[in-house]
């Protein structure tokens, strides 16, 4: 385990190599802290949003209308948890006709710090997008500080039309198998 400031600290979990700011499509997952089921409620297999997910739901629709590079193709809102399914648009790829899209300009990492994440990447996008749900979930609810979500999230670069399509599908699926996963035990 790394140390930083003399703490123990987990490493990333985004690939070193990639560049996540670079065209492509990523299923993400992020979730409340500790799990808490703070975004609403699953009744006939549909979400109910909360007072707090209505917040959630409306910042991130906002999310995609300031950003240009962004796109979200799918989404849902869990009580404890957010699916989607992301696509970035880079300036920089130039379509190639069915074959892997190239960069005009070649990618190289530079070393920023600890904290550092790439402008217009998905880091990025989840760091502004928590941050600006925590400061309006703490004022709704007068607990300043107040943790919402947990300190990462999850993320997988999505490789072909296939993988795509079950990734869509397990998130347009979610809550209608809410009651099989193990929140209820």
């Amino acid at each position: 385990m790394e140390k930083f400031w003399n703490k123990y600290r987990i490493p990333s979990a985004r690939m070193p190599f990639r560049d996540y700011s670079r065209g492509g499509l990523y299923y993400i997952t992020i979730c409340t802290f500790n799990r808490k089921m703070i975004f609403g409620q699953i009744e006939n297999h549909e979400i109910v949003l909360s007072p707090i997910g209505k917040i959630v739901y409306d910042e991130w629709n906002r999310s995609f209308q300031i950003r240009r590079e962004l796109f979200c193709d799918v989404f849902v809102i869990m009580p404890d948890h957010i699916h989607a399914i992301l696509r970035i648009h880079d300036e920089n790829t130039v379509e190639t006709h069915g074959r892997a899209s190239l960069l005009q300009q070649s990618y190289t990492a530079k070393k920023h710090g600890i904290a550092y994440r790439s402008p217009k990447s998905i880091s990025s996008f989840v760091a502004c997008f928590k941050s600006a749900v925590t400061k309006k979930i703490n004022q709704f609810r007068h607990t300043p500080n107040k943790p919402v979500w947990q300190p990462r999230f999850y993320d997988h670069i999505i490789r072909n039309d296939e993988e795509y399509q079950r990734i869509w599908d397990y998130i347009i699926d979610n809550p209608v198998k809410w009651k099989n996963d193990n929140h209820l035990q």
